[in-house]
């Protein structure tokens, strides 16, 4: 590979930081591709030195990231005021955090970088530099569609085999029922099966498709959505000619053998498909945005602000989510 893979450093207080730094240090044991950190440099090496970790940190740009990756952390820097006080949010760093994600999703849309890896943010310290969107995924959506075509952001939880994806995400559950929709099942599937042909090298992804209500509806008597909306969504979707079926119920859908008879499941709403995902798979599942004309994946957690400047939080998900990207994009450059 002759491009490293971006890093945002996420939240300054949680333990995205810490992770990069710790997973860097074992850089040469954990057999990881290069990667640049966009972030506050002189932060990074505040936070190393509480973690005891003796190691460089250099300010470069991205294409000096892979020779300087082997002595040094390759750290694209952002300006701003970024204090080192973990488990504690500032609103006075939440310009850096914001910047660091625009600037590493600008150089993987440009090349500079092959795909991204975001540690994870705290939206409520965000708020105040104007950050108006539920979630990460909404604004990597965003900011990819600037001076183009908005995508449809498709959120998937990876582990192995096992693949959950959520067709609404960040809203209420009480407003599920009513944004679900035949086309927005539709489009989400579409691009489930475009990118697990394109990303993940499944020729005939096999998919299925959660109904809403227990038991999927029983026909209409626990509610009409699956009979109504998410049954005529699959039957589009098959006359398409893709792999769908459904709906299918979801209490026994997840159930890991069943589930690993299909190469995704799409679940109707978020607690739907991450709880399952979690369950089997709570340090080592991955976070992929589909969907977007760059691979992005993350961690599949939180800013974990108990553990944040302790060391001992699992670095498992974030080098799954950095072994995940690399292996989307392997021989892409």
């Amino acid at each position: 590979m002759d491009k490293p893979l971006a890093i945002s450093m996420g939240e300054p207080a949680g333990v995205g930081p810490d992770l990069i730094l710790q997973i860097y240090a074992r850089r040469a044991e954990l057999k990881l591709p290069p990667f640049c950190v966009f972030g506050h440099a002189e932060f990074l090496k505040s936070r190393a030195a509480k973690l005891e970790l003796d190691i460089e940190i250099g300010s470069v740009d991205p294409a000096a990231s892979l020779a300087t990756f082997v002595d040094a952390m390759p750290v694209i820097d952002i300006d701003g005021l970024v204090p080192d006080h973990p488990g504690k949010t500032s609103m006075a760093a939440a310009g850096a955090v914001i910047a660091s994600i625009e600037q590493a999703v600008t150089a993987t849309l440009t090349g500079a970088c092959r795909a991204l890896v975001t540690a994870p943010i705290h939206k409520g310290a965000l708020y105040h530099a104007g950050f108006s969107h539920p979630g990460h995924t909404e604004f990597l959506a965003e900011l990819c569609a600037r001076g183009g075509k908005a995508p449809l952001p498709v959120m998937m939880l990876a582990h192995g085999g096992l693949r959950a994806v959520p067709v609404t995400i960040h809203v209420p559950i009480k407003d599920v029922p009513g944004l679900l929709s035949r086309q927005l099942i539709v489009d989400t599937v579409r691009v489930v099966a475009h990118d697990l042909k394109q990303r993940f090298g499944i020729a005939e992804p096999r998919i299925a498709v959660a109904g809403l209500n227990p038991h999927a509806g029983e026909g209409g008597a626990i509610g009409r959505e699956d009979l109504e909306i998410v049954a005529p969504a699959v039957q589009d979707l098959q006359l398409a000619g893709i792999d769908a079926v459904g709906p299918l119920p979801a209490d026994t859908l997840f159930y890991p053998l069943y589930w690993e008879r299909y190469d995704a499941v799409v679940a109707m709403y978020h607690d739907q498909a991450l709880i399952p995902i979690k369950t089997v798979a709570f340090e080592d599942a991955v976070n992929v945005t589909l969907g977007l004309p760059i691979v992005r994946t993350s961690p599949d957690h939180g800013t974990a602000f108990d553990l944040a400047g302790t060391g001992k939080a699992s670095p498992k998900s974030f080098i799954a989510a950095i072994r995940l990207a690399d292996a989307m994009t392997r021989g892409q450059d």
